[in-house]
């Protein structure tokens, strides 16, 4: 006989946090799972870009979530189109998917009450530069009756800064320090 298999507890309240935890855990997974797939196949495409989000980091708490993501690629359709169109559909696309991100999210994890956002996009050096974050509640329902996405994006937590309607980029610590 182990050692291990002969050590017995006599307090019966200890099964019971054990199984009352496991049961938690295996549940948070279970909805970690789903949302994981729902963005996968509801986010695989964009309304105004074909390209699939990419998870970049989802960090699962018991009452918060942290999940950041890379936004999507301009659609090789629109190739045509001139550079500003080009990052107005992009900026837009943006703002929907994260808008989307937080309703999934809030949808398939019932037991999330809070979720940081961080959306980066690449760069021409292949840098990642962060162009929409947001600290969101599941109790922000003030935003069905705003028709503007630009607005329901910043009553539903998000923040982000716009020039000619293109998302611009947070500045960085570094660029922080240089100019101040």
């Amino acid at each position: 006989m182990s050692l291990v298999s002969s050590i017995f507890s006599f307090d019966p309240h200890v099964d019971a946090w054990r199984s009352k935890e496991s049961l938690r855990l295996a549940k948070q997974l279970c909805n970690a799972s789903q949302f994981l797939r729902g963005l996968r196949v509801q986010m695989r495409f964009g309304e105004l870009t074909r390209a699939p989000l990419r998870l970049l980091r989802l960090h699962v708490l018991e009452e918060v979530v942290e999940c950041d993501w890379l936004a999507r690629a301009p659609d090789p359709w629109d190739a045509g189109l001139s550079r500003n169109v080009r990052q107005r559909h992009g900026s837009l696309q943006a703002l929907k998917d994260a808008i989307d991100v937080r309703a999934l999210l809030f949808d398939l994890m019932p037991q999330v009450e809070t979720a940081y956002f961080r959306v980066y996009r690449e760069s021409s050096d292949f840098a990642r530069e962060m162009i929409v974050r947001g600290y969101v509640q599941r109790n922000d329902n003030c935003s069905r009756d705003v028709h503007s996405l630009v607005m329901r994006a910043k009553v539903l937590g998000f923040h982000f800064n716009l020039e000619n309607d293109i998302l611009c980029g947070f500045p960085t610590e570094e660029q922080i320090c240089v100019g101040g």
